[in-house]
């Protein structure tokens, strides 16, 4: 899908983002100044208000044609307002937040995909979004309390109302020919190896500078025990058990991967397993339902399995993390909180237009869940998506197991685990090395942040 994005003047204001968002900054200000310096005019609304919102192209476009197509002209007419949806591809939401925090101006709304704690400073404080959704609702899941709440300064610095859970999606053909399912990291290595072997279709597990990569190599290390930081927020990285993952990431790349995976993007797992280029993937169900949208031959093949279980534990990353913003330089703070809290009430819709994706950050929201996922119209089975019933007991957030903070942004943001798994299992580095200098990076982040306050 295209990307349509709004561009705003720049001027020059900049605090508390992380270096990697910053430094991107200047490319997307030279993008917008390219194409136009300033934001082209709209036709005329006899709307009172005005709501802009900027989030992006979802992996399951009939979300976006019922978020823009009828929720928000819906919610527009009933609250005065002309609601502005502008939509961004993945690579493209740094940047874009960058340039608006650089210029203080943009969208009332930002949504990312994975925590923005490094923008603490730039955003208000959405406590009170989440008291009232929590009045109506109930409690959210911990996963969204630990991926938009800092505990050292006891700001709510995002809201999410939704994630969205990263099975292993995995050709049951290819599995069942060699008399496996892949339940456990060995079990992918081992299974996977044979597949190559038999078949030359490789394991499809990211190694490059991308956010799945990001979500698929930290499953691998918190299943093997290891993390960058414990409960308190101490960088831990350089760790037996790190080493332990990052030797095995090492043999999964050298007996059942291709080189390929060191130069994917987001998409390239997707791209790769609906082409029947690849045994296995980390990903969300927008593999799934790309394929049952588009009658793709092979797609009921396609299956899915919990998070793989690691010599420690069980465990996975959501695969996205819907994190809404509002900033402080926001034109309608206030409509901008309306708009969240009664989309939480709307939310069982979203989560049916979602076709599953978006998972209910306030579970009552969506009280049928197991019984939908149970019984789908599309899948082959129809029971496929039914495995996803407990991912609340294998799903974790990014900064495990301590909450997400802005160390743990700039770490998520620059890539430095990716970095790390990347250089041993390519043997560009030793796994040692690897570890260390990435444990280096790390503490310097945090020291940073620390004397920021924030951390």
């Amino acid at each position: 899908m295209p990307a349509r994005e709004r561009r705003t003047p720049i001027q020059d204001s900049s605090d508390g983002v992380s270096r990697r968002r910053f430094i991107e900054a200047a490319g997307a200000i030279g993008a917008a100044a390219a194409l136009s310096p300033f934001i082209m005019p709209r036709r005329a609304s006899a709307a009172a208000k005005t709501l802009k919102i900027l989030q992006w192209n979802h992996f399951v476009p009939g979300y976006d044609k019922w978020f823009d197509g009828t929720y928000v002209k819906e919610w527009g007419a009933k609250n005065d307002t002309e609601v502005i949806v502008d939509h961004v591809g993945i690579p493209a939401l740094a940047t874009r937040a960058a340039a608006e925090v650089s210029a203080q101006q943009g969208h009332d709304l930002f949504m990312f995909l994975s925590p923005p704690p490094a923008y603490e400073e730039q955003v208000i404080d959405h406590r009170e979004i989440y008291d009232e959704c929590i009045r109506k609702h109930g409690k959210p899941v911990d996963l969204a309390v630990r991926s938009t709440f800092n505990p050292k300064t006891k700001k709510y610095f995002a809201f999410s109302d939704s994630y969205v859970p990263d099975p292993v999606n995995y050709r049951k053909d290819l599995w069942d020919d060699v008399g496996m399912t892949p339940s456990t990291w060995d079990d992918i290595r081992v299974g996977g190896r044979k597949i190559k072997e038999k078949h030359n279709i490789p394991v499809g597990v990211g190694l490059s500078a991308e956010l799945d990569t990001a979500m698929a190599v930290r499953a691998l290390l918190f299943s093997f025990g290891g993390s960058e930081q414990d409960e308190q927020g101490n960088i831990v990285l350089n760790s037996k058990n790190t080493l332990e993952a990052v030797k095995f990431a090492r043999a999964l790349y050298q007996e059942a991967m291709t080189p390929q995976v060191m130069a994917w993007d987001a998409s390239s797992n997707n791209r790769a397993m609906l082409a029947g280029q690849v045994s296995l993937a980390l990903n969300a169900i927008s593999i799934t339902r790309e394929g049952e949208n588009k009658n793709i031959p092979g797609t009921d093949n396609i299956w899915l399995a919990k998070a793989a279980a690691g010599p420690v534990r069980r465990i996975g990353l959501e695969h996205v993390m819907d994190c809404y913003v509002i900033w402080k330089f926001a034109a309608n703070i206030e409509g901008a909180k309306k708009f969240l809290i009664d989309y939480i009430d709307n939310f069982h819709t979203g989560f049916m237009a979602s076709e599953f994706y978006n998972f209910p950050c306030f579970a009552a929201t969506v009280p049928d869940l197991q019984q939908q996922i149970a019984k789908d119209s599309k899948a082959r089975p129809a029971d496929k998506y039914k495995v996803l019933g407990d991912v609340l007991d294998w799903a974790t957030n990014v900064g495990y197991p301590g909450y997400a903070n802005a160390a743990i942004d700039e770490i998520f943001n620059t890539w430095v685990i990716n970095t790390m798994f990347a250089k041993a299992a390519s043997g560009a580095d030793t796994p040692e090395n690897a570890i260390k200098e990435a444990e280096a990076q790390c503490k310097r982040i945090v020291q940073k942040w620390r004397a920021k306050g924030l951390v």
